[in-house]
Order: C-alpha cells, then structure tokens, then sequence
C-alpha cells in the first residue's frame, strides 16, 4: 500500500512540473536586456506599427486592459508622458481585450491619443508574457528592455519619469 501511495504521489509530482512547463502562464516575462519580439501590427486608427520602425526612439510598451482598474489610473499619466516628450518617447499600448469594442470605448473615455493596438488573440501578450495588468516595457534607443513595470501606483510615477528622462540624455 505504502509504495503504491509513493508511485501515485511521484506521479502527480511528475505531472504538475510537466503541466507548469507547457503551460504559459509560468513562462517568465521579458526581462532588462533583452530585446522583445517586434510588435508589428495595426493601431485601433488602422496605421500600422513596428518595433523596427521605432528603432533610435526611447519606446514604453503599455499592455492593459479596459476591465483593470489599475490601468485606467494609469492612461492619464501616459497620455501626460507621452505630450511632454512628443516624439522623443513614443508610447505603444497594447490592448489585450477579448472585443475590440472594449478597448476603443476605453481609449475614447480616456481621450487616449498615443498608438494603440488591440492583441484581442494575444498574439503579442504571448511573446512579451506581462505578468499582471498594467506592465509596461521601456526600452532604449537600441531597442532592448530597459525597465519594467508590473502593475501601476500613483508611488511609480516619479520612478518612470526618472528611467524615461534618464534614456533620453
């Protein structure tokens, strides 16, 4: 009876690390100095979009959703950053809303007026695994992460201003 409950219990271990490897949400997010998958899609006003074609730009890839309270708190600070560094900072949002109807409703409360691409298929949410809602990516004018910010407090805002100010010296 004993090594039969043993076999069972190594089993389950067996299966739980096998279950945790393939599956995504273990994976870890991007991290400092690497340089992320390119983001190539259309914005929500149909322009399209690159990593590669803001190369040489301080870039902060924001991804949030319309249901996360946290991002609606942050947005306004974004669309503050984003107008006092015009187009030394270029901000990319990415919406993971399931329905684009969301996420457009939202920008327009918001009067959000930086990119914003909808990933309802987290097609780009799968490359870049953003732990938590709101996480922002800010990478250097090569294009590597710089920083990252999971999760967004009014207490973050002079840390960001500060990293953001620091890339573009």
């Amino acid at each position: 009876m004993r090594s039969r409950i043993k076999k069972v219990t190594q089993l389950l271990r067996a299966f739980v690390v096998v279950a945790m490897l393939g599956y995504p949400a273990f994976a870890a997010a991007l991290e400092v100095g690497q340089v992320p998958p390119d983001v190539a899609m259309k914005t929500l006003a149909g322009k399209p979009i690159s990593l590669a074609s803001l190369r040489g730009k301080v870039v902060l890839i924001d991804f949030w959703a319309s249901w996360c309270a946290p991002c609606k708190e942050e947005m306004p600070f974004l669309e503050r950053l984003q107008k006092r560094h015009g187009d030394r900072l270029v901000i990319v949002g990415v919406s993971v809303d399931n329905e684009r109807a969301n996420a457009e409703q939202f920008v327009r409360e918001l009067k959000v007026t930086f990119p914003i691409v909808h990933d309802g298929k987290h097609t780009v949410a799968d490359q870049y695994k953003p732990p938590r809602m709101p996480t922002s990516f800010i990478l250097d004018r090569e294009g590597k992460v710089r920083f990252v910010h999971a999760g967004f407090h009014k207490d973050d805002i002079a840390k960001i201003e500060r990293e953001i100010a620091k890339l573009l010296e």
